[in-house]
């Protein structure tokens, strides 16, 4: 539930509303309240401040998954697939991209401008296997470099996963992570 949702939101909204609640109770000469708003709404408010400042949001499938390819990704998906899915859909903080240290190991970029950035996800099937397809926006990155990596990417993506790099567009990569049937 909380991976759908911003605690960086929570916490300037519950740390904005004890806040003026204690500014509220200090004009109305409520001690109690007013200690409790300020000591628990300032904090609150600026935790969820510096949270929103850190803020990655999550990567948007870019179209609905069907429910034969949700049955397929409960049948043959692997743990790597689910963990990639659920860690690009979720808020992250701290972090400066979606899969910035896994593509910085894959060496797909050596600074930050150059790597790539995960701009959506799909789930399909391919061959009667689950694919996880994620889109990346790669201007500084040719195809040709993308393929050079696709051997360590299979290994880098674990046992039972097979990949394939397409350029549907000009600057845009899709990296195909395929379930093997096995």
């Amino acid at each position: 539930m909380l991976r759908q949702f911003s605690l960086g939101t929570l916490g300037i909204t519950i740390g904005g509303l004890l806040t003026i609640m204690g500014f509220a109770a200090y004009a109305a000469d409520y001690a109690t309240l007013n200690l409790a708003g300020f000591f628990y709404g300032i904090p609150l408010l600026l935790g969820g401040l510096a949270l929103k400042a850190n803020e990655l949001k999550p990567v948007p499938f870019s179209q609905p998954t069907t429910p034969q390819v949700l049955a397929l990704r409960n049948q043959q998906a692997t743990s790597t697939q689910n963990q990639i899915r659920l860690d690009i859909t979720r808020y992250c903080y701290g972090q400066d991209g979606h899969l910035d240290k896994a593509l910085s190991f894959l060496k797909l970029g050596s600074t930050d401008n150059e790597i790539p950035v995960v701009t959506g996800l799909r789930e399909t099937e391919i061959n009667g296997a689950y694919t996880l397809i994620l889109e990346f926006d790669s201007p500084l990155l040719p195809i040709d470099v993308w393929q050079q990596k696709q051997e360590k990417m299979t290994s880098f993506f674990g046992p039972g996963v097979e990949v394939k790099v397409t350029q549907p567009e000009s600057e845009r990569i899709e990296l195909a992570l395929i379930a093997n049937k096995k």
